[in-house]
Parts: structure tokens; sequence; C-alpha cells
């Protein structure tokens, strides 16, 4: 008899990360939250999706309008300014049993010390944060509750995957500057929110 065949995944469902330059279109990051330093000036966003990698990830749906999110935020001295979207998706997105916040889009302007980090102007506007042993960004603003970076089969159900594939057991950070230790991700740790493209190619793999 023969084998059933695996399950396909359609995607991954997970936190993107999104940056933009003196007014740019959101530019998909280069680096993770915690080690990308934002200017005063500049914007990043977050976006919770189903994606199969970089070229098809959702985008916040709000445009980022530094001018329009913080122009009320005076600058101060030895300070920075940084305009935070986050887009928690639709009920598509959602894992199974959770539904997305009634406010679809967060934003605000963090006002953060000059050198501090995209996750820590993150936390300034949607704690608590939640991150897994990884280091990879797993909720924002208590959504999902549960999870992190799941395959998603072709009919919306969750793919099976092997234990050395899960995400590793979820911590929580949700004061400012409260993220895990930095120093995981300078050793190579992946992030969800940078590493969308990554994980999908190595979960292939496996």
């Amino acid at each position: 008899m023969a084998a059933a065949a695996p399950a396909q995944a359609a995607g991954y469902r997970y936190w993107s990360f999104w940056e933009s330059d003196g007014g740019k279109s959101w530019a998909y990051a280069t680096q993770g939250p915690a080690t990308a330093r934002p200017a005063d000036g500049d914007a990043i966003g977050f976006r919770f999706a189903i994606s199969n990698g970089t070229n098809d990830t959702s985008r916040p749906s709000v445009a980022p309008d530094f001018t329009g999110i913080c122009g009320g935020v005076e600058k101060k001295d030895g300070t920075k300014r940084v305009a935070v979207v986050v887009d928690f998706g639709g009920p598509a997105d959602a894992p199974p049993g959770e539904t997305p916040p009634e406010k679809p889009v967060e934003v605000g302007c963090a006002q953060v010390r000059e050198d501090a980090t995209g996750a820590e102007a993150l936390a300034v506007v949607a704690k608590p944060l939640r991150y897994d042993g990884a280091a990879m960004l797993c909720g924002i603003a208590g959504y999902p509750a549960r999870g992190c970076g799941e395959p998603v089969a072709e009919t919306g159900g969750t793919v099976k995957t092997p234990a050395s594939a899960a995400p590793s057991a979820s911590a929580t950070a949700g004061e400012e500057g409260g993220s895990p230790s930095f120093g995981v991700l300078a050793g190579g740790a992946a992030v969800l929110a940078l590493g969308g493209a990554a994980i999908w190619k190595a979960r292939r793999r496996g």
C-alpha cells in the first residue's frame, strides 16, 4: 500500500518586518528589529500574514507617514522619533481558534533614545511582545497568543512538522527594552520578522 503524500505548505504564518527611510514606500527589512536601528524620521512596520517568502509578503496596509504619525511629537535631546505601524492582518491570516484584534492596525510614535533598536520602538507602541527561545518575534500586543511561524497547508490547516523544525518554547517580553537577549541574535539565531524567506527555505529542505 502506497504511503500517503505529505501535506504541502502553502506558506508560513508570521510577523514580517518593514522599513521606510524618510517617507519612502515600505521596503522589506534587511535585518531583524532587534538589530535594526531606525533614525529619527524613519518608520517601521509589522504585518501578520501568511506568506511564502519576501516576494508575496503582505505589506502593512497603512502608509509609512512619519509626519502624520509623529508630527505632534517634539524631538528631545538624546532621543529620536520613530513612526510605528502594526498591521494585525485579517481573519484569513489568523491562527485556528484566534481572532485579530478589533482594531486592525495600531500606529504610534515611539520616542526612544538615539541608539534604540526597532524592537525597542515597537515595545513602546504595542506591548506586550512575545518571543520564542530562538529570539523570534512571535506576538505583538498579545497577538497571536500562541504559536510562532507555523507552516500552513493548502487547505488552511497547519502542516505537521518534525519537532526539529518546529519553533522552540515561547517566552514573553512585555516591557520596553524587555525583549530577549539581543546577543542571541548576534550569534545567528533566526528572527521571524526578518527571516521569513530563510525559514521557508530551511523547512522545505527539512
